[in-house]
This record gives structure tokens, sequence and C-alpha cells, in this order.
């Protein structure tokens, strides 16, 4: 599928996408689910909330503007749910991050995996572009597939698949229907979220001594890039889809550690527009993958997550523009752009930070632009 025009973004000063929960969408997410409010009550102050939002973003100067994820509870499990043949249950565990407990939920297949029209994002997507400031565009966020055939979701496949590969063509084709119908909703700008390659970073490194365990997560990778380029390719050429490489953000805590240098040879084959990575601490390694990355495709961009969504303390303005500037030895500049290193909220609980303090995280990233990129 081809057209003529030309793709939009990743901006030189973009955002993740999640933000801080409201109180008053906070008040009203507890009230429904008690039972205080109905469902068209609660989607009333959750639309007042988000309209709230994309003004508050279009003020700040963003170009890209989300729903802040105010319409979902986790990043990830609410579009996975939302797929035919995937089923919720309580997993009884907590996902194991550095110093905190999330609650249980977990996705599963239940069934062939497929597209599913009446997916909720859709309706949820159709409202954000509805009320879109001047001058701003909807970008829509949505988990990685491989966050389904990751971990324990999906290692009943053989109960719906007589062949792995049936099961994973099946999943990219879904993606792939959904993300045409979210281009035929006027979508133009998508990004998909995925902790798979840090958590392959951490297997990798683990299992280095251990070449049976290292054999399976190499698997892993491949199968990841297999089903990503398969649902990129034929994509309408005015269509951008980016992806964030996330080590997991919840209540200001994180999930896996390690450079990129262990999984930057498949990222290098992977057909995103852009990489927005993650590089807010000494958790992340050097910026000599980036090379490997970038592989010279003068088409795509590198967004640095230099400064951290994680607290609210401001970075130093300086510190970011020199590391901008060291990352130039890998990637030129023209294909570098800047963004918080996460979302604020990836679950609605959110981070550890205000509502001022992160604006202001949001100011920081969109002046450092201006001055290194130029308005």
């Amino acid at each position: 599928m081809t057209t003529t025009q030309t793709k939009i973004g990743p901006y030189r000063y973009d955002i993740v996408g999640s933000f801080l929960r409201t109180p008053e969408l906070k008040d009203a997410l507890a009230k429904h689910r008690a039972g205080e409010i109905n469902d068209d009550q609660f989607t009333e102050i959750q639309h007042a909330e988000i309209k709230k939002l994309v003004e508050i973003e279009a003020a700040h100067g963003l170009k890209a503007v989300t729903d802040g994820e105010f319409s979902r509870s986790w990043w990830h499990l609410d579009f996975l749910w939302g797929l035919n043949g995937v089923a919720k249950y309580d997993y009884e565990k907590s996902y194991k991050f550095k110093g905190a407990k999330t609650r249980t939920d977990n996705a599963e297949l239940s069934g062939k995996v497929s597209y599913n029209p009446n997916h909720p994002f859709f309706a949820a997507f159709e409202y954000l572009n509805s009320i879109l400031p001047e001058g701003t565009v909807a970008k829509q966020t949505i988990p990685s597939p491989s966050m389904l055939f990751r971990d324990n979701r999906s290692d009943n496949w053989p109960n719906f698949y007589d062949d792995r590969q049936d099961y994973l063509h099946a999943l990219a084709d879904a993606y792939q229907q959904t993300i045409l119908h979210f281009y035929e909703l006027g979508a133009r700008y998508i990004q998909i979220d995925d902790t798979t390659w840090a958590f392959l970073i951490s297997k990798l490194n683990e299992t280095k001594d251990q070449p049976e365990e290292h054999a399976k997560y190499i698997k892993l990778a491949e199968e990841s890039a297999q089903v990503i380029n398969e649902l990129l390719a034929g994509l309408p050429d005015d269509l951008t889809v980016t992806t964030h490489i996330c080590r997991g953000n919840f209540k200001s805590t994180f999930l896996f550690s390690g450079g990129y240098e262990a999984v930057a040879k498949y990222l290098g084959q992977l057909d995103y527009d852009g990489f927005f990575l993650e590089y807010d601490s000494d958790r992340d390694g050097d910026f000599g993958p980036l090379e490997q990355i970038f592989n010279g495709r003068t088409d795509k961009k590198i967004v640095l997550g230099l400064v951290t969504s994680k607290d609210g303390k401001l970075e130093n303005r300086q510190d970011v523009i020199d590391r901008i500037n060291e990352a130039t030895k890998y990637v030129p500049l023209e294909n570098l752009a800047l963004s918080t290193q996460c979302g604020f909220a990836s679950t609605e609980e959110g981070n550890v930070l205000s509502q001022e303090q992160q604006w202001a995280k949001i100011d920081l990233v969109k002046s450092i632009a201006d001055e290194v990129w130029g308005k």
C-alpha cells in the first residue's frame, strides 16, 4: 500500500505517551469500580480529563499528543485483552520490579488470535482525534506483539495451532489489520512499546555460559524481529510507526538493566521509522550500540531518552546537550531527537513525581531540542 504523502514524526522533542492520571480521573475510577457512577458517567469524566490533558500538551508546545493512556489501566494488557483469542486471568504473582509490587492481572491465549474490529482502543482513538488542538497530531501507543508470546502468556499455543509459525503469522496479521484500521480512522503516528528487548538484554547476558538457555533467548529475539517486520510490511507510506524500548516502568521502579549490545543487531534489522531508547541512567550502557541500531539508515530517527520520567529532579541542561553531542559520534545529529526515557504512568498508579514536575520535564526536553536543532 503506498501514498505520495510524507511521514510525520518522530519530532525533535517528543513524548513516549503516558501521563500521570489526574485526581479527578482517579476519583472517577474509584467510584466507577465501587458502582457509585455508571459507565456513561465515568466516560464523560474520562473524556473531560483527556480533553484537558490534550490542551495542556499543546500549550507546552508538543506536536504529537496522546490521551495520556487515560483510557486504559495497563500500558500493555488492556490492548492484548482486546484482541480476539486473548483472555484476562489472575496470574497470582506480581511482576518482579525492583522495589515495588504490581497488581496480578495477566493475559493468555484462549483461542486463535485475530484482529478485533470492535477493539476498545478504536473508540478511544476516535475521541482523541476529534479533540486535537490546531497544529497537533494524535499519537497512538500499543504494546509489541512480542508481549503476547513472551513469558507464560502463550505457552498453550499448541492447543490452538499445529505449528508455531502459524501462530506467529496470525499474530502479525492481527496487528497489521489493527494498525490499518487505526489508519482508516485517521492515525498517522503509531508507537509500539516493547519491554522484550530489555528482557532479552538481561537474559542473553545472564546465559552467556549456558548454551541451551542462551539459544532459547536467541530464538525469542529472532521470532520478535520476524513478527515485527511482518506486521510492518506494506503499511501506508505516510504512516509513521516507531518503537519504544522500555526497561519497565512502575511507580518509578524498573525491571531490566544492561546496555544495548546484546540486541543491537536485531534492532538494526527492524523496519521501524524511529527508535525511542532509554538512556537516563547507567543501567542503559553507553552509546556505542547506536551505530549498529541505526545501521546507516538515513530514513530512521533515534530518539534519545536522556531525561528521566521516574523522578522530578530536573537534569542539568548542559549535561543533556553534551550527551546528545556524544551520540553524534554514532548517529548524525539530523537523525537524532530527544524525549523523556519513558512515559510518566505506564500503569494507572503513575510514577513518583508531581504534575508540576512532569510538565517541567516536558518543558526541559522541548527547550533543549529547540537549542540543539533550532525552533
